[in-house]
């Protein structure tokens, strides 16, 4: 990226999404790829009369992690990492891979003592901080995508609004575009999806749906809510590829019985697809439906920070809810899973059609 674009990230990052404020601490967390975008998030934090805090990791620290951690590492407390978070005020993750296979043969036991020692750390952040997660366009992610370096700049700058002549008001109006469709969302309690090979049904009334519109994640799009625990009848497939700790899971289809997944198999990835059904009970239940509506996201690129803010596709996650949406399912896992519904799949509410082949029916 040029550097009027880098700025152009920084300052939405900045100013839009957690709206940093003077006397602010602001921690920003990069990969080092990303130094020229670190520079300008900390340029920004220090003319916006804030504090910055700056950590930097090199692109194998989490591979270094698993390899090399002791028990004595895996069981500490993290008390410093608690002590600054506590402290911040807004908070910044800019994630940029060199290997999107890096972690492929990691020890998936290790990878969750790993994130399990952190959580109160992520916890605090995720109730008390002004925070998003954003990812910074590099090599490994342009092969990733199938496309070259330029290309893909272009694609990840086009789905931040950044081509755009105002970025802000741009996500302004996705703000209000969502809020819209939450009014008729709010107020159905049956969902179903159906394509050709899934029939799902599910409920949400009485659960809050969330307008995410670029304030938690860079870039964004969706509206998700929490369905209630054990409602999910029926039969769903997931055609759009799930990224795991750089591996890869395709053609996922899962069965429910009152909300429970008792049937599940995958074209590829099988083997995983198991153990993360066997990380906890929670894990085989729903935490999570949204809905993606960011059409300048047209196709899947193997993130799903971008792929399940696809206009005209729907993710379920399984595993932990997010509070915020009144979902109660506990579970150290929180997988999303994207369908597409662009050719010939159907979302409708209590009976009516609401999507159809991934275009809002009151938009059409």
């Amino acid at each position: 990226m040029r550097a009027p674009e880098i700025d152009a990230y920084a300052d939405l990052l900045l100013d839009y999404c957690v709206r940093a404020e003077p006397g602010d601490v602001v921690g920003l967390h990069v990969e080092t790829p990303a130094l020229p975008l670190a520079r300008a998030l900390v340029q920004g934090v220090l003319t916006r009369d804030a504090i910055p805090r700056l950590h930097l990791a090199y692109p194998e620290w989490t591979q270094d992690l698993v390899a090399h951690a002791g028990d004595r590492f895996l069981a500490a407390e993290p008390e410093i990492d608690l002590y600054e978070i506590r402290r911040t005020d807004a908070w910044i993750r800019v994630a940029a891979p060199t290997n999107g296979r890096a972690l492929q043969d990691a020890d998936p036991k290790v990878l969750g003592r790993i994130e399990a020692r952190l959580r109160p750390v992520a916890e605090h952040r995720v109730a008390h901080t002004r925070w998003v997660g954003t990812l910074f366009p590099t090599d490994s992610g342009a092969q990733e995508a199938g496309m070259s370096l330029d290309a893909f700049e272009r694609f990840v700058f086009g789905a931040m609004h950044l081509d755009r002549p105002d970025p802000v008001a741009a996500w302004h109006e996705v703000e209000a575009r969502q809020a819209r469709l939450i009014e008729r969302l709010a107020a159905a309690d049956e969902v179903r999806i159906r394509t050709e090979r899934s029939d799902l049904r599910l409920r949400v009334g009485g659960r809050t749906w969330i307008n995410s519109a670029g304030r938690r994640n860079m870039p964004s799009g969706e509206v998700f809510t929490g369905p209630i625990e054990d409602s999910a009848e029926g039969v769903i497939h997931f055609d759009v590829p799930s990224h795991v700790s750089g591996r890869v899971v395709r053609g996922v289809t899962l069965r429910f019985e009152a909300g429970t997944v008792v049937e599940a198999t995958a074209e590829q990835g099988q083997d995983l697809l198991d153990e993360r059904l066997a990380s906890d009970d929670g894990a085989r239940r729903l935490g999570e439906l949204g809905i993606g509506t960011n059409d300048a996201i047209a196709r899947a690129i193997g993130s799903t920070l971008y792929d399940e803010k696809i206009g005209g596709t729907v993710h379920l996650a399984l595993g932990r809810s997010y509070a915020e949406s009144g979902g109660t399912n506990q579970s150290r896992i929180h997988w999303d899973l994207i369908a597409d519904l662009r050719a010939g799949g159907e979302l409708s509410l209590d009976g009516a059609p609401f999507q159809v082949d991934g275009r809002f029916v009151d938009e059409a």
